[in-house]
């Protein structure tokens, strides 16, 4: 493993280097900054950029780890050569490129892949799969589409209790319950239909990766809606994937945004995965991937598409959300933050995560949600699906200072800009333009023959 890494070329070194800056890893010199600053006496880390270092420094810094991690590298190299033969063999002949193996290089262009499928697969009891021969590969038109239930641990992580995986004529290729190694806080029947008494199993998530890596061999294409959280879940690394979210053009949603599964499912399929309020059916998600994959690969959906996520309801439009508040903060003290008169929900459990928890405040009318939320006072940033949030600093009557972020339920950013279904006629067309309009028209033809004229 260390004379691959040792015979890999710069790029390839470039993205092994950014790769433990993205996951914080250090050598025996520290991080890549701390490794620059002390061997460059003349730059320091001042040039940082591993693209703009040379491959000898690459690779020396690099030499640095562990002959474990060095072994780790070996494969990141090898995965990295696999992917540029890939790619090289669709630029030389595209015609042997199966539509499928298009979708997979779609969703590696994708400008969120590179961030959520950078997995920390050093970590024990992780596994690398392997993708198989290029040329096979890029002509594989075998998929299957795998969906996931978690629960929430006593120390804030989730644990993987059903998999449930199909294959391209939708025939169940695994439905598996999954007995988690450690205690659970939650089971969130009310998403996953799991609970107590289903996990009286002794499948684990070891008995799951032996069954996926069978499954998975010869680089059948694996489908999943923003299926890095499955693969996360289950420790698995593997790059022959198309996830459902980054396939798709949306016209109302930010560029690195996404849809839910439900949404998709009604813009594209015309029909509802789960009614609202419905819990998480594992083997349904699946199939819903699945089928959303064979309609972009019958119809193309290249044209940009709504989703049914820019229609927000009245009354998730009449909220704001709180997220990672301490726990240990009353969520009805949040009401000194906000103007107006807002009631907030109750304390969730399912909405605990480890140390924080989340919650809704809620307004009477819309004016009034955009009111509290411009006034409130903080620094305005953007969640990871583009919506607007601000990072908050409470002053507590004990003299502590907590901090939260308060984030809108809507892409939109106006009032005027919501679609309430249901609640207002779609407007008529005007025979005639509005005085007003009228009025400006003349004027903007007034200046236009003023220009002529000089």
């Amino acid at each position: 493993m260390a004379k691959r890494l040792a015979a890999a070329e710069k790029e390839v070194l470039v993205e092994v280097v950014r790769f433990t800056q993205k996951n914080g890893l250090k050598g025996s010199d520290g991080g890549w900054k701390e490794f620059l600053s002390r061997n460059d006496k003349k730059f320091g880390d001042s040039v940082s950029d591993p693209r703009k270092r040379s491959r000898d420094v690459l690779l020396a810094f690099l030499q640095t780890f562990s002959k474990d991690f060095q072994k780790y590298f070996g494969k990141l190299v090898k995965r990295q050569k696999e992917r540029s033969a890939v790619q090289q063999y669709m630029n030389y002949f595209p015609d042997k490129v199966s539509p499928e193996q298009k979708l997979v290089q779609l969703t590696a262009e994708h400008p969120e892949y590179r961030k959520n499928y950078c997995f920390p697969s050093y970590r024990e009891g992780w596994k690398v799969l392997r993708i198989g021969e290029v040329s096979s590969l890029v002509s594989s038109s075998a998929m299957l589409a795998i969906d996931c239930e978690m629960v929430l641990c006593d120390d804030g992580t989730e644990a993987v209790v059903r998999v449930c995986v199909v294959d391209n004529n939708l025939e169940v290729k695994l439905d598996i319950l999954v007995n988690p190694s450690k205690a659970i806080t939650d089971y969130r029947t009310h998403i996953t239909g799991v609970s107590k008494k289903d996990l009286g199993v002794t499948s684990s998530l070891v008995d799951v990766q032996k069954s996926l890596k069978r499954i998975l061999a010869k680089g059948k294409i694996l489908i999943g809606q923003s299926l890095y959280r499955d693969l996360c879940a289950l420790k698995i690394d593997y790059s022959q994937v198309i996830d459902t979210a980054y396939i798709f053009k949306y016209a109302n949603l930010p560029t690195t945004a996404s849809a839910s599964l439900n949404s998709l499912c009604k813009s594209v399929l015309g029909y509802s995965v789960r009614e609202d309020g419905e819990p998480h059916n594992c083997l349904k998600d699946a199939e819903a991937a699945m089928n959303l994959v064979l309609a972009k690969l019958k119809h193309g959906f290249h044209d940009p598409i709504k989703v049914a996520a820019s229609c927000v309801s009245e009354s998730d439009a009449l909220k704001l959300l709180a997220h990672r508040i301490p726990v240990h903060l009353p969520c009805q003290e949040l009401c000194k933050v906000f103007s107006g008169n807002p009631s907030i929900d109750d304390k969730i459990d399912s909405r605990i995560r480890g140390e924080f928890y989340s919650t809704c405040i809620s307004f009477n009318e819309i004016d009034e949600v955009e009111k509290a939320f411009e006034e409130l006072d903080g620094q305005m940033t953007k969640d990871s699906g583009g919506r607007l949030q601000k990072y908050v600093l409470m002053k507590r009557d004990s003299g502590d200072v907590v901090s939260f972020y308060v984030r809108k339920m809507v892409y939109a950013s106006q009032p005027n800009q919501f679609e309430f279904p249901k609640k207002r006629p779609q407007p008529t067309e005007e025979a005639e333009p509005k005085k007003e309009q009228a009025d400006g028209d003349q004027q903007k033809k007034k200046r236009k023959s003023k220009k002529h004229v000089n």
